[in-house]
């Protein structure tokens, strides 16, 4: 079990704006993560505290591990590839055009099949979609403000998805051969609070860790939404989690600064810094969209 004993450490200064969508990659034994208003896909290695970025020139919300050398990047109203060993952008299709909603949170499930959401500016205009290999784009729920936080249970019968400013992580019953999901239900409920829940992951016991914004903490919830711990962050606007290292025991978790006024920013200091976390528990690796 994880201890309430576990501090979160400072791994990379990346004074980012608006750091998130942090994946771990087995094969390279890397952490790529987004600078979502910075336009950058950065490329963390943990062993030897090395960072770079790769500016695709405009909003990157959202990326998974899509063969060696290539990323697929959720970009603000398109999906595409990003060559990591040239850093040449493939676009592959656009999926949005209002001005006020863009692309948000993504991941793939383990039939290698890319999960993405949008967020709206103009209320719940957001929908949630799955990419699949073969081409195909499909909408699995609309109505949303932010869709967010997403995720798996262990054995792939349930599926996560957050909607932050509702302030509400929902699961849904999921096929996973068809990717079909059904049977909407409120799992965690925390209106009324002063944060918001953002990126989650899932640990193998089956627990969920969400990044709470404006909450200076991550929460995990066990698989009926009960809190089970909640983990002090030096930062004001911790963003999303990610299990990773080699023994996939280390929570890394992205910030942000944006939309903080210089006395927020003073108290805290690593706002848009990258954070680990020895959780006491291991996760999963991230899953490969499968071309």
């Amino acid at each position: 079990m994880a201890g309430a004993k576990d501090t979160p450490r400072v791994v990379l200064n990346a004074r980012a704006r608006l750091g998130e969508g942090p994946c771990w990659d087995a094969q390279t034994q890397r952490l790529f993560w987004v600078d979502i208003y910075n336009h950058r896909v950065h490329e963390f290695d943990p062993a030897t505290g090395l960072d770079r970025f790769f500016d695709v020139g405009e909003v990157v919300a959202c990326l998974a591990p899509a063969g060696v050398g290539r990323l697929i990047l959720g970009l603000r109203h398109r999906l595409a590839y990003l060559d990591t060993r040239t850093g040449s952008v493939t676009p592959l299709l656009e999926f949005e055009t209002r001005s006020q909603v863009r692309c948000n949170d993504g991941k793939c499930d383990t039939r290698g099949r890319f999960w993405f959401g949008t967020m709206s500016k103009a209320g719940p205009e957001a929908s949630l979609y799955r990419y699949d290999p073969d081409g195909s784009l499909h909408v699995m729920e609309t109505g949303l403000t932010v869709s967010n936080g997403l995720g798996w249970s262990p054995d792939g019968g349930t599926f996560y998805l957050t909607d932050s400013p509702a302030q509400i992580v929902y699961a849904y019953d999921v096929e996973p051969a068809s990717g079909q999901i059904r049977n909407r239900r409120i799992l965690v409920d925390l209106r009324g609070q002063t944060f918001f829940p953002d990126g989650l992951a899932v640990d193998r016991e089956g627990s969920l860790w969400s990044a709470m914004w404006d909450g200076w903490c991550v929460i995990r919830f066990d698989a009926d939404g009960r809190e089970t711990l909640r983990v002090p962050m030096p930062v004001q606007r911790p963003t999303c989690c990610a299990f990773g290292g080699p023994d996939l025991g280390t929570l890394f978790i992205t910030t942000a600064a944006v939309g903080l006024t210089e006395e927020e920013i003073e108290h805290s200091f690593h706002a848009g810094d990258l954070l680990a976390l020895a959780a006491g528990v291991t996760g999963y690796q991230a899953n490969r969209f499968s071309s």
